[in-house]
């Protein structure tokens, strides 16, 4: 009997140990992908806040009076674009402020690549909007495609608003 307690404990003992060995290479694993995803939405994070930083240029070059703003850190990474107009008319005094940005926002442990749009035209919001993927699902043609709409969508509603 003596003998049988001492088999199944020895057995016991070796069972918890590979069950330790198993989940320390289980969280190795899970740490690598993290990691991986982490390099993955920074490779986006990159390539996408050019683009953006190219389109919020356009409507620079199309809208003169227009300041550029670059943004990062908490926010996300992307660029800005603004302007604060004086009006006067009859006599009276009015702003009028405009403003759109997008950025993509800073990794988190949600494991999405978010895109932010806001825009402003006349002091009249035209549009807030986020899009966010899985970055395992993420189609970076999607993306882009979404920046332009979003920057041929602010020109015209600006162009319509402005005087």
């Amino acid at each position: 009997m003596k003998d049988d307690f001492q088999s199944r404990l020895e057995s016991a003992i070796q069972r918890g140990q590979r069950r330790r060995d198993h989940s320390v290479s289980e969280a190795k694993r899970k740490e690598l992908s993290e990691e991986e995803l982490k390099r993955l939405h920074t490779s986006y994070r990159l390539s996408l806040s050019e683009r953006i930083e190219a389109k919020v240029r356009s409507i620079i070059d199309a809208f003169p009076g227009f300041r550029q703003e670059a943004l990062f850190g908490e926010v996300g990474w992307g660029t800005a674009c603004y302007r604060d107009d004086l009006r006067i008319k009859s006599g009276r005094r009015s702003n009028a402020y405009s403003r759109f940005e997008m950025v993509i926002r800073p990794y988190s442990d949600l494991r999405v690549l978010d895109l932010k749009g806001k825009a402003t035209a006349e002091n009249r919001e035209i549009f807030n909007r986020s899009l966010f993927r899985n970055i395992e699902e993420v189609d970076v043609e999607e993306f882009e495609d979404v920046i332009d709409a979003w920057t041929i969508e602010y020109a015209e509603q600006y162009a319509a608003r402005s005087a």
